[in-house]
């Protein structure tokens, strides 16, 4: 599908509502129309089809063996435990009997029939949970910090995060019409979108809010991000802006690649819905709406230039952005096991294999955290790194927590061999992604496996070295920001990149181009020996490999270093 008719469906599609309804009525296919696939994006779904049953279905005259993919949008990712019960039982009516953490802090439910899609829709607005802007070219799911430790201000971050995202969803009425079968009042189809307008954004915007010293959003990777900053009472002040990242790209392609956002200074917390509206009104305006590739905020900066975007924003949002306030970052992963945060409350954070919770002979994760929800008091909040921390328990509840983690087997994650393995991240990639080249989330746990005795031959299993793959280079596993990645090009062969910090503020680069498994091991093993031998205290893997000189900065455009300048 060209750029043009995107941009053409979209301002056609009377706010979103195309032919969705006649789509959804048509008996004859179990797919919608060409144009309505595209609309569905906004209302939080995607149409996909078995890949495994491909070759097979159309040697039998078949049609493909279409379903859907449905993905929440849950702000933060946070949920109630009634709220958690019912999600389960849509995966378990409508859906292929799992949850997915997604890298975006919400839900995706995957193998859903297009006779079942309103019901499923339905089911969810039931939870007090929608799908809208979950997909498409708006605002997408708003990451923020899972940290569970800084109560206090984490509250604040989470209050501001919601209401960035209800103020930036679109106006139109199209997804209750369709899906929770509300009126339609006449004229309906010319609601007026001041942020978006007809076209909506040029492409998909991601927001992330994130609170020093853990990254666990990679804020950097998004196109806006507010970073957290506390006074000396612990009270969140306001916010360091960052604008730019990204991580997407195509093989082959110089015009695309991914980006690590420009930090341009600091804000109080009331100027927040102003300054998001800028950002996002400055990229629909000045956003390439010719080439589809290039049309995200970061070519957008690239394009434009950074002191002209930031101006844009300045005039719009009325203000003036004071510097950046000194701060830093230590990691962007996740801490596993209970913490106890400043209320005196534990959480408790497990790993989970690529976010795919289900129940498998020998483990019953999806059974055992049903339990958990019916006793559970608190909150479930999913994290950027694809993990759940079951959040705000009484430490007189620990116990029972425990016993039906155990019994479930939902402590697996935590228990993993390796450091590597347990922050591993992957995309869902094969068979339901459209765009995967290669295997990523059910290649993850083989390849993991055999990466573990070359990290014990090497003293490496407690190592905390960020591993991720990704099926494609789209990069919704953030793969750009692993320091060691792998990005599938063919079923069976990756890219090996090399580089990136363990803070989410430096790219990783192109080490070795198309290489199989045994190619890959073999060129990770006598890093594994060097970086054993070699590093220095507390050097990541990453850092080690540029203090070394093994691998350099990746040469993408100028502004790509900002932050690790203003964060290291």
């Amino acid at each position: 599908m060209s750029t043009h008719s995107v941009e053409t469906i979209k301002a056609d599609s009377q706010r979103l509502r195309g032919s969705l309804l006649d789509s959804l009525a048509d008996p004859v296919t179990g797919a919608l129309r060409e144009d309505d696939q595209t609309l569905i994006k906004y209302h939080g779904s995607y149409q996909q089809d078995d890949r495994d049953l491909r070759d097979e279905r159309r040697r039998q005259k078949l049609e493909p063996a279409y379903q859907f993919m449905i993905r929440t949008r849950t702000p933060g990712g946070v949920v109630s435990p009634e709220q958690w019960l019912k999600l389960d039982a849509i995966a378990t009516r409508f859906g292929n009997h799992s949850l997915r953490v997604t890298t975006r802090q919400a839900f995706q439910f995957h193998g859903v029939i297009k006779r079942e899609l309103k019901a499923t829709m339905q089911a969810i607005n039931a939870a007090m949970i929608d799908t809208l802007a979950a997909c498409g070219d708006v605002n997408r799911n708003v990451l923020v910090a899972a940290n569970p430790l800084l109560s206090r201000a984490h509250a604040s971050l989470f209050a501001d995060a919601t209401r960035t995202s209800e103020y930036l969803l679109p106006n139109t009425r199209a997804y209750y019409e369709i899906w929770l079968d509300e009126e339609r009042v006449a004229g309906s189809g010319s609601e007026e979108e001041p942020i978006y307008g007809e076209r909506y954004l040029p492409r998909k915007f991601k927001i992330g809010f994130a609170l020093p010293p853990v990254n666990d959003v990679d804020v950097f990777a998004n196109d806006l991000g507010f970073i957290g900053v506390l006074d000396e009472a612990g009270e969140l002040l306001g916010y360091d802006v960052s604008i730019g990242g990204g991580m997407g790209a195509s093989h082959g392609d110089a015009q695309t690649y991914p980006r690590v956002a420009n930090v341009i200074g600091f804000i109080p917390r009331e100027a927040l819905r102003q300054v998001a509206a800028a950002v996002v009104t400055t990229q629909r305006d000045l956003g390439n709406r010719e080439q589809r590739k290039r049309a995200r905020f970061k070519y957008t900066i690239d394009d434009h230039g950074l002191d002209k975007v930031v101006a844009q924003i300045e005039q719009r949002a009325g203000i003036r952005f004071a510097p950046a306030r000194a701060q830093a970052f230590a990691h962007n992963g996740d801490r596993y096991g209970w913490v106890e945060g400043e209320d005196g409350r534990w959480h408790l954070t497990l790993s989970l294999r690529a976010g795919r919770i289900a129940d498998l002979p020998g483990s019953g994760q999806l059974s055992a955290l049903r339990e958990i929800a019916r006793i559970h008091h608190g909150q479930f909040r999913l994290t950027g790194n694809q993990n759940l921390v079951i959040a705000g328990v009484p430490a007189s509840q620990r116990d029972a927590i425990d016993a039906l983690v155990q019994a479930g087997g939902l402590d697996a994650g935590n228990r993993a061999p390796s450091a590597l393995a347990r922050a591993a991240m992957a995309c869902v990639a094969l068979p339901t992604c459209g765009l995967a080249m290669a295997e990523a989330e059910r290649y993850l746990p083989d390849f993991t496996t055999r990466l573990q005795p070359l990290l014990e031959r090497h003293g490496l299993a407690d190592a905390p070295i960020l591993l991720r793959i990704s099926g494609c280079p789209n990069g919704c596993s953030r793969p750009y920001l692993g320091e060691i990645a792998l990005v599938g090009k063919a079923p069976g062969r990756y890219n090996l990149m090399l580089g990136a910090d363990h803070r989410g503020q430096r790219l990783n680069t192109l080490y070795r181009e198309n290489i199989t498994e045994a190619d890959i091991l073999a060129e990770l093993e006598p890093l594994f020996a060097r970086y054993a031998g070699e590093r220095e205290a507390g050097e990541g893997f990453g850092d080690f490999l540029h203090r070394s000189g093994i691998v350099q900065l990746p040469s993408y455009p100028t502004h790509r270093q900002i932050a690790v300048e203003l964060h290291a």
